[in-house]
């Protein structure tokens, strides 16, 4: 079974702007991820979102859990703290050098519930490990992170070096094609847009789709791999995103 197909309806990705998803890419983009409701209401405005949509909307985020509010400053929740440093993890992964060995984890536990082995899955897939087949998830060691405690309550890992050769082990596990192509049109998205919400969908896509790059060694990816190119560019407009918050401070 293969891991980070898009289920995106666009091609590339792209999802329509909400008051919601401006005020959560501009939060997720800046440290600390918190902003005076003065700021917000300056910084959204290049992207259409009026004063009182705005504050329609971060009423509704409060409300759900998504931020927090103290002082007329809005703040990321622990939830979405979370989700930023997975984002902050996608733009810029810690990696070491390839030796070979692949990570193995498999699943132990019986008896649990359909919820149960959806969240498993995802956090499997966060960790940037595919699913060879039911219960057997793989991936080349060569992220500089230890695997979660918690793992094993649930299941027994393993450091294995398979007998076929590992680019076509890598090639079976993700759709290493589909998501190149998905980069570069992103990429000429991003290029070609110039209008503030234009640039800002195009941005956030970008980094919904660095979260399942799967990060591979070089030496297991196909010729002319997009990852670094469009991890460079998001980093770019991430800068780009602070500049006009320090330009919105000194007013």
């Amino acid at each position: 079974m293969r891991m980070n197909v898009s289920a995106e309806p666009d091609p590339a990705g792209l999802r329509p702007l909400s008051a919601r998803s401006v005020v959560l890419s501009l939060l997720l983009g800046v440290h600390p991820p918190e902003l005076p409701v003065k700021d917000l209401v300056r910084l959204v405005e290049p992207f259409g979102v009026g004063g009182s949509t705005l504050r329609a909307a971060l009423s509704r985020m409060v409300s759900a859990g998504d931020l927090r509010r103290a002082d007329a400053v809005y703040r990321l929740s622990d939830r979405l703290l979370a989700r930023q440093r997975r984002q902050d993890d996608a733009v810029h992964p810690r990696t070491r050098a390839w030796d070979g060995d692949w990570e193995m984890v498999v699943i132990t536990a019986t008896g649990r519930g359909p919820a149960e082995r959806a969240d498993l899955r995802a956090r499997l897939t966060a960790l940037r490990m595919a699913e060879l087949r039911e219960g057997v998830w793989l991936r080349p060691a060569n992220l500089d992170r230890p695997l979660p405690a918690a793992l094993r309550r649930v299941a027994l890992t393993y450091t294995a070096r398979p007998d076929d050769p590992p680019g076509e082990l890598a090639d079976r596990l993700w759709p290493l094609a589909g998501w190149a192509a998905t980069a570069r049109s992103l990429l000429d998205h991003a290029s070609a847009a110039g209008h503030p919400a234009d640039r800002l969908t195009a941005y956030a896509a970008a980094v919904r789709h660095l979260l399942t790059d799967p990060v591979l060694p070089s030496a297991l990816l196909p010729p002319d791999w997009p990852g670094e190119a469009l991890r460079t560019a998001y980093a770019g407009y991430r800068r780009e995103l602070s500049t006009a918050l320090g330009a919105s401070e000194q007013r």
